[in-house]
Formats: structure tokens, sequence, C-alpha cells
């Protein structure tokens, strides 16, 4: 049928408004449209296509096709699109019309651009192939005003579609299980990397110093990761001799060396569908690492002593505490490894960098370790708590945890108190020169306050803690650390 026959009906504006308010998706939205708009002009074919967010290109082109009962999505009039872009004005074009539209057999053509608050944000374009066919300027007037309304709806389902795509990335960072402890912006950001690369099967190279977790971030990826309900196989690559460590990596057939007295299976063949996780991976030598360089490559290792290929499907996951850019220039470690390990990184903060985060970690290890002594502890005390900020931490969170195990297994109350910590976090003291003698002041105030306790209390160091406030083994540890013994018993002596 001609396209001259048919003007556009109010029929034809109710189908497409009632196209625009049953849905909200935009794939479905535009081919509704689409498909209201080319039948109600008779076109053989219609498309809408969207800038990008920059204006430089399509980011997205929906055809729909009379005929074919498919999408479309090429060999529309690129003259017809490229002058309604760059003239941002409707253009109606047949085929004796001087504009071209004789590209693929096309001979009628209507194009016209959706503006929305003075920025172009793309064309509606319909044509026909039919030698009858023949558009209307009315026709191109009534697709002027669909195109107006059609602009403003195409944009809102599409910034509904990303609202919808952002909220479910940030549900999912949200949502990422964890075995990490704290609130701090150091944190998140891990959580957030974590979100990105678990979905994903790219290797991950996690770089931190000792104790800061990253065998924790590891497990987190692999839990949240497609692989999750296969297994996750950890070998510490700096505890194990290379000899040993190539068996317990590639495992080995019976009779490879003395000892091998049966077949075994390799870490890696147990972690076939899961994830290997390579801590230290900075340790291995260098004969380990062509081997590993050839697993990442091609997806297959043979056991020690076996002849026949095995293949395997791993995500690798590899940490390390040593700068892998230093050892490639000392020779130490190859750089091709390097670049397979290195496809995304991240990188575990020392707890110095996330002080904001100690008073949550010390509590949760103080209910840890007093669940497994059995004890009732309430919490870590403020005067406690006060030393933990203050302490640098080089061991980071694993010497953070063993200082609250050992307040918890030898505190006698139902808080962590300063003198059930270490020593090193109760006597350390800032170093500022400006204030050297405000703190030799109290070091003497303190000597003198011990001093007179155990005069008053003829010697009694139980009963001279009471009066002090403090717990008797602290007293001890005052005593020793201020080098009161001597002056002690020279008091005594003179008692």
């Amino acid at each position: 049928m001609a396209a001259n026959r048919i003007t556009p009906s109010a029929n034809a504006l109710l189908e497409i408004s009632a196209a625009i308010r049953s849905t909200r998706d935009l794939e479905t939205l535009e081919k509704q449209l689409l498909e209201a708009i080319s039948r109600t002009l008779c076109a053989d074919r219609g498309a809408i296509l969207l800038l990008s967010k920059d204006g430089t290109s399509f980011a997205s082109v929906c055809g729909w096709d009379s005929r074919e009962d498919l999408d479309r999505t090429a060999g529309y009039s690129r003259s017809v699109i490229d002058r309604v872009l760059r003239d941002q004005a409707p253009l109606l074009s047949n085929r004796e019309s001087s504009a071209p539209v004789a590209e693929g057999g096309i001979t009628a053509a209507l194009c016209v651009p959706l503006v929305l608050f003075q920025q172009l944000r793309g064309v509606l374009y319909v044509d026909s192939s039919d030698p009858a066919a023949r558009f209307e300027p009315a026709q191109l007037v009534w697709l002027t005003a669909i195109g107006g309304i059609a602009a403003l709806v195409l944009e809102n389902a599409r910034n509904i579609q990303w609202l919808e795509s952002e909220n479910s990335r940030l549900r999912a960072e949200i949502a990422v299980e964890h075995e990490m402890v704290g609130a701090g912006a150091a944190l998140r950001e891990i959580e957030k990397f974590i979100a990105r690369a678990a979905p994903t099967a790219a290797t991950v190279l996690i770089r931190g110093e000792s104790g800061t977790g990253k065998e924790l971030v590891a497990r987190a990826i692999h839990r949240n990761s497609p692989r999750c309900d296969k297994a996750f196989v950890a070998i510490n690559c700096a505890a194990i001799t290379e000899t040993l460590l190539e068996s317990e990596l590639f495992g080995h057939e019976k009779g490879a060396f003395t000892g091998a007295a049966a077949q075994q299976k390799g870490k890696l063949e147990m972690a076939d569908g899961g994830t290997l996780f390579l801590d230290e991976v900075g340790e291995l030598a260098l004969g380990l690492q062509a081997k590993l360089l050839r697993v990442l490559q091609e997806r297959e290792f043979e056991r020690v002593g076996g002849t026949r290929p095995i293949r395997i499907d791993i995500r690798l996951i590899a940490a390390t505490n040593r700068d892998l850019k230093a050892a490639i220039q000392a020779g130490t470690f190859r750089q091709d490894l390097f670049y397979r390990l290195n496809v995304v990184s991240v990188t575990t903060p020392p707890l110095r960098q996330r002080r904001e985060d100690i008073p949550l970690l010390a509590a949760h290890f103080a209910q840890l370790h007093a669940r497994k002594a059995r004890r009732n502890v309430r919490g870590v005390s403020d005067a406690a708590l006060a030393h933990l900020l203050k302490y640098d931490w080089p061991g980071n969170i694993r010497e953070l945890e063993n200082a609250l195990e050992r307040a918890v297994v030898l505190g006698a109350s139902e808080w962590v108190l300063p003198e059930d910590l270490p020593e090193e976090l109760v006597e350390i003291e800032p170093a500022a020169p400006a204030e050297t003698h405000y703190h030799e002041t109290v070091k003497e105030s303190k000597k003198d306050l011990i001093l007179k306790a155990v005069q008053q209390t003829g010697g009694n160091y139980t009963e001279a803690a009471r009066l002090l406030g403090i717990h008797p083994n602290y007293l001890h540890r005052l005593i020793r650390n201020l080098n009161l013994k001597s002056a002690l018993v020279s008091n005594s002596h003179k008692a």
C-alpha cells in the first residue's frame, strides 16, 4: 500500500500513548514505538538512534522491520540521518526529491531529530522500499510531534535504566560477603574492588604487608564469584621448600622420587573448577615460576614424574608482600609471569593507615578469643584502646589479634586493661623532641607514686597496686621498666 493514502489518526496517537504508559524498559519501549509509528505511516522499517552522552557516536540503535519481522540496524539512509543530525531539522525525502535516498533500494524516508532541553539526543527514522511509496508533509509534521514526545520518554527510560543498573551495582557492593572487620574508607575501597573483580575470571594480584588480610580478600573474591560452590585451595609458597612445593602444586606419580609410594594429586588438580590462591608468590623459585607461567598460558600441566598433560579450569589469585618490580630488576622474578599475574591488582592497606578500624577489630578479637578461652570479657577498656590506637602495628592485623588473644588469656578483669597488653604497646612513648621535658616529668611522677605506695604498704606489692588502682601484674611491669627495683630494695633496708 502506498504511504500517501494513509493519514495519521487519533487511534495511532492512542496506540502510541498506550505503548508509552505500558513499559519503562528502554528496548521494549523503542520497539513498541517503532512498530506503531511504522504501521501508521505504512513504512517498511523504522529505527531509533540514540546518541552517546558526548554526542560523538550512537550509544544504541534499535530497528524494526515489517517485512522480515526482525531488527535490522544497518542499511538505513545514512545521508538522510547525517543531514538531520547536522541541521537538527526534520527531513522528508522521496525518490523524486532533492534529498538522496537511493541507498539500498530505499524509495522514501522520513527522519526527525529527538531534541530535549535544546540538546540533540538522537533521531527517529522510517523508510520504505515500495516503488509506489511516497511520504507527505503532513506525515512529517505528525512524526515531528511524536518525536518531541518520544525524546522525553526515551530519555526518562534511559535514565531509569542507568539508575537501575547503578542501583544493582551498589547493591552488589553492599552484599559482598567477607570476613573482614572495619567500617573505614580503606575497607570500603577493598569491598568495591571485590564486587568488581569477583564476577570475572581475571587473575588477581593482591599486594600488601604481612598480616594485612590478603587471604581474606582472596577468599572474599572466591566466595562472591561464580566458582563459589567449588574448591578454594590455598598454598603458602614461602612455607615449603622448592622440591616439596613442586610436588604440592603439580602432584606426583607413583615412584617419581624416593618416598613417592602412590600417585598424589596436587593443589592445581584439587582447585579444578574453583580458585587457587598462591600466597607469597614472590618467594617462588625461578624454575617453578616458569612452570606456573605455562599453566597460566596453556591451562595444562604434568605431574612430577608424569608424561600425560592434565587440563584444568582454575582461577588464580596470588598475593605477595614483596616489591615484584624490584624483584624483576634483581633477576629473582620473571617479568612475563608478573604480567600474567598482574591482570587486576589491589593493595591491602597496613593497619597504621586504617586506625579508625582498630576499635572494631579489637572488640571483635576480644570477643572471639573470650569465647575460645571460655572467659567473660565485655570488651576493651578506653585506657587499653588508647594504647592500641597510638601503636604503629608493624605486624598489622595479625599482631593486633595476637595482642588481644594474650590480653584475654592473661587478664583477670571483665575488661581488657592496659596491663593485659604486651609491654611494647603499653610503654611506647611518642617520639616528640619538643615534649621531652613533659614526658620526663610524667616518668618521674610515676616513680614517686610507686615508691610512696610501696612504702605505705610496707613492701606489699598487692596492696600497693590496690592503692594505685592498677593490677599487681602491671605494677611489677612498671617497676621493671622504670628501673625501680634497686630503689625499692634500698628503701626496704632503710626501713
